[in-house]
């Protein structure tokens, strides 16, 4: 269940961390670390850099987000 307080931002994967985190670039230039989200295991698994991603991020720490498609 997505959190009320939750910012949904788009996206695009640049560097693969290992370990299932990812680095991605907002629109705004800026980038952040992303994991996945649990329940998009099978969505996630076929990620690679430059796909366009919906990421979750929580207002008191944007530098950090979970990929949710």
């Amino acid at each position: 269940m997505p959190r009320a307080d939750a910012i949904t931002v788009e996206g695009t994967l640049v560097q693969v961390l290992g370990a299932g985190l990812f680095r991605a670039e907002l629109a705004n230039g800026h980038r952040v670390v992303a994991h996945w989200a649990r329940k998009n295991r099978q969505t996630v698994a076929g990620l690679r850099l430059g796909d366009k991603v919906r990421l979750e991020m929580s207002p008191f720490d944007m530098s950090k987000g979970r990929i949710l498609a």
